[in-house]
């Protein structure tokens, strides 16, 4: 396959233009050394279904639970409760209808947000209007859900070291069509693809499987940006992903709010760095997670949602910092952190 005919192949297939409102989600689980038996990272290969999606394994120590794309909010955070606690179970449990595994402190985890791409053409629902809007939010999101500083107990000198390890990759393109720098990207970055001399449609699947941009064109978009947080935290990221994209009147105001960082230098150095204390980042924070709970609000989201985003709000964005720095903090009094 030559640069040219893969390239025309990762545009054609880049998006598959649809109206916003589904939504999917992906919510990785570390696991504690030594991670999985070889015979449940097997299993895991064949993707055992839960109740609404299924569970499959990234590596050794990271398993990853993915939901099916879900008409709305709630309904998707509801289907991912229900598979998180299926997938959760004891080690026991690995030879039932279920195959259980234990969440640990194992290697870094995020949450990945799956939204429709957008129409063809222009307009607040348009395709090339969601990509660009999902790429200069990311890194406010990326700052504001930070969480993965430490490595082996120790601080990396990160907030996200896994952004950090990620954005190694080469960024995406400034092209205004989504289709083109969704391709420039792909064939820019070093993996499969590249390494092989006469490359096939396997190698190129293989490459796109394996990158981890911010926003990646996987026929719908996929928000990559968000560490795993404490708890049932990865309903926030969610959350306010979806509404500040979905919400034709929130996704102007999120523009209005992240146009100024398109000049901001070494934005996604200092997101994965210094996530909330950087005072850019964090005003942006601050005006788009106050826009998303009032759309949750507008939108009649259930009592409990709306809480959680305010207290993350609160606790986190309000005072410039991100669940890293409680981490960090337990760090420097001395306390080994647990894992969450």
């Amino acid at each position: 396959m030559t640069e040219q005919a893969a390239a025309l192949l990762l545009a054609e297939h880049a998006f598959s233009p649809a109206t916003p409102g589904f939504v999917g989600a992906e919510v990785d689980l570390p696991l504690g050394s030594p991670g999985l038996p070889d015979a449940l990272f097997t299993a895991l290969a064949l993707r055992p279904a839960l109740r609404h999606g299924f569970l499959t394994a990234r590596s050794a120590r990271l398993a990853v639970v993915s939901g099916p794309p879900s008409p709305g909010l709630e309904i998707c955070l509801a289907r991912m409760a229900d598979d998180l606690a299926g997938a959760q179970l004891s080690p026991g449990t690995a030879g039932s209808d279920h195959v259980g595994i234990v969440p640990g402190d194992g290697d870094e985890g995020g949450v990945r947000v799956s939204l429709e791409a957008g129409l063809d053409g222009g307009g607040p629902l348009g395709l090339s209007r969601r990509w660009a809007l999902a790429g200069t939010l990311a890194p406010v999101l990326a700052a504001a859900f930070a969480n993965s500083p430490l490595r082996d107990g120790q601080p990396t000198g990160w907030r996200s070291t896994r952004q950090a390890r990620h954005r190694e990759h080469p960024v995406l393109p400034p092209i205004a069509d989504p289709r083109a720098a969704w391709a420039a990207y792909v064939l820019a970055s070093d993996g499969p693809f590249r390494a092989t001399a006469q490359p096939r449609l396997g190698d190129l699947i293989r490459h796109v499987d394996a990158l981890h941009p911010p926003v990646a064109a996987r026929g719908h978009l996929e928000i990559d940006v968000a560490d795993r947080q404490p708890g049932d935290g990865w309903r926030v990221v969610v959350a306010v992903t979806t509404a500040l994209l979905d919400d034709p009147r929130a996704a102007a105001a999120t523009e209005q709010i992240t146009a100024p960082l398109a000049a901001e230098p070494r934005l996604w150095e200092r997101a994965a760095r210094d996530a909330l204390t950087d005072p850019v980042l964090a005003a942006a924070a601050r005006g788009c997670f106050v826009e998303a709970y009032g759309t949750l609000a507008r939108h009649g989201a259930g009592r409990d949602l709306r809480d959680a985003v305010a207290e993350f709000t609160e606790r986190y964005v309000m005072r410039g910092r991100c669940p890293a720095d409680d981490l960090l903090d337990a760090c420097a009094e001395g306390v080994r952190p647990v894992p969450r």
